[in-house]
């Protein structure tokens, strides 16, 4: 199934690399959508809980993000200059430094969470929700950043089917196990369940995730072409120089994440104010706006591949309108998104939770958002550029000036100066969202990621 994308139509490229991997990721964030849908029949408490562990989790995403973004450019732009030794070296680094670095992900959790979660709320119910979905999902960390580095070796040879099918087998195991082990009885069917709230949809978070490694692990190691298919000795054996790429390629990208997830800390911290019924609202935001990004990420994981085999192979031409096509793709995909948003606000909303409290407030707040996507989208589809050129310090930039920059600031005088009403949180996410593609759309036409090279270091 692996495929050279240095050659052929590039719109079919894109599609073909860019649909199984916006499908795959569409059905995880379904399944996202449902888990929150579950819960909030619990309550809005329950709701509040996993929207603050999802928050804190995001923290050591960082880690996971670093290592990730390296290896997008490095499997992606030795496999498409034909340096299959390379390749398969960079492939078994990727899955030995990624398990790596969730063990240590693991460990800051189990000693920070309790506090964390304590920083958030002193509400004991949502502590406890908070906790008991917080721990199981903790020691399963190293597995679900491990699959997370199958499906993406998986991408960067040319191989879109199969993570998208790893995708959706974890995402209906997750689906089918959530009311079964959430409810005493089961929704719709009224059988027995095990009842076991929260914790049960951590239970079957895990579960599913465990499957797929298993059988990510099976076609890794199954792989066609004999000479980038990993071997469990080169698993075992780190390799110092791959692995302090993997390290540095990435690192803008992961302290990108930091400070966007920092900031998103804060965003919560200040939403916390006006009471639960705001955080359950931003945690329905934060659900449906992962959803509504995938097809983004999909497009962004699937033209970087592109990108970064043309590179590999010295195309600068084909690598550069593979930028411009994933954005004008992104730009119509997004305002699809908008315009149906828009039609169904309300009806959306209801989906999530039967409060009216809740509704009232997420209603104004997805039709403020929204929109500004459609910009995310078009930038996201110039940053193929950057992420296949191994060149991430644009997302670095961005995210700092967009969030720190503008928002942050933007809400605190707002909120806490002014004390304007929470409205003006949700614009703040607007703002942000167009200053962040302003700073992409300087620095990709300023062109400086087309003399980026990531190949020739290793």
């Amino acid at each position: 199934m692996e495929r050279d994308l240095t050659q052929g139509n590039i719109i079919k490229n894109i599609l073909y690399m860019s649909v199984p991997t916006m499908m795959g990721f569409i059905a995880q964030t379904l399944y996202d959508l449902v888990d929150m849908a579950w819960i909030g029949r619990i309550s809005s408490e329950a709701v509040a809980a996993v929207t603050i562990l999802t928050s804190i989790f995001w923290l050591v995403e960082v880690l996971n993000e670093i290592i990730g973004t390296s290896s997008v450019s490095l499997i992606s732009q030795n496999f498409g200059a034909g340096n299959y030794k390379q390749t398969k070296a960079c492939i078994e680094q990727t899955l030995t430094f990624k398990m790596l670095v969730s063990v240590i992900a693991m460990i800051l959790l189990v000693i920070f969470m309790k506090p964390l979660i304590g920083f958030f709320t002193q509400e004991e119910t949502v502590q406890k929700a908070a906790l008991d979905y917080g721990y199981l999902r903790i020691f399963f960390l190293p597995i679900m950043f491990s699959t997370y580095s199958i499906n993406t070796a998986l991408r960067c040879i040319g191989d879109s089917k199969r993570p998208m099918i790893l995708m959706f087998v974890t995402s209906v195991i997750n689906i089918v196990l959530d009311p079964i082990l959430m409810f005493e009885t089961i929704p719709l069917i009224n059988l027995p369940g095990a009842g076991l709230g929260v914790y049960g949809a951590a239970l079957a978070t895990v579960i599913s995730i465990s499957v797929g490694f298993v059988v990510g692990l099976i076609m890794i190691f199954n792989l066609k072409n004999r000479e980038i298919r990993p071997t469990v000795k080169g698993i075992f054996r780190l390799n110092a120089k791959i692995d302090k790429k993997l390290i540095t390629i990435g690192l803008p990208t992961g302290i990108e994440v930091l400070f966007r997830q920092l900031a998103q800390i804060t965003i919560l911290k200040v939403v916390t104010v006006f009471g639960t019924v705001a955080v359950a609202a931003l945690g329905i935001q934060q659900r449906l706006s992962g959803f509504f990004i995938m097809p983004l990420i999909g497009l962004l994981m699937g033209g970087s591949t592109i990108v970064g085999q043309n590179m590999g192979a010295e195309k600068m031409e084909r690598a550069e309108k593979t930028t411009h096509l994933a954005a004008t793709l992104g730009g119509i995909i997004m305002g699809g998104v908008t315009i149906f948003v828009l039609l169904f606000t309300e009806q959306i909303m209801g989906v999530f939770v039967n409060d009216p409290e809740v509704i009232r407030m997420g209603v104004p707040m997805l039709r403020i958002i929204t929109p500004s996507y459609i910009l995310l989208a078009v930038g996201f589809g110039w940053a193929t550029g950057f992420s296949g050129a191994g060149y991430n310090m644009p997302f670095l930039i961005s995210a700092v000036i967009a969030r720190w920059g503008v928002q942050i600031p933007f809400m605190l005088i707002t909120i806490y100066s002014l004390s304007l009403p929470i409205t003006f949180i949700w614009i703040s996410f607007a703002l942000s969202e167009i200053a962040e593609f302003a700073v992409i759309a300087i620095i990709f036409f300023n062109g400086k990621w087309k003399m980026k090279r990531v190949s020739h270091l290793v």
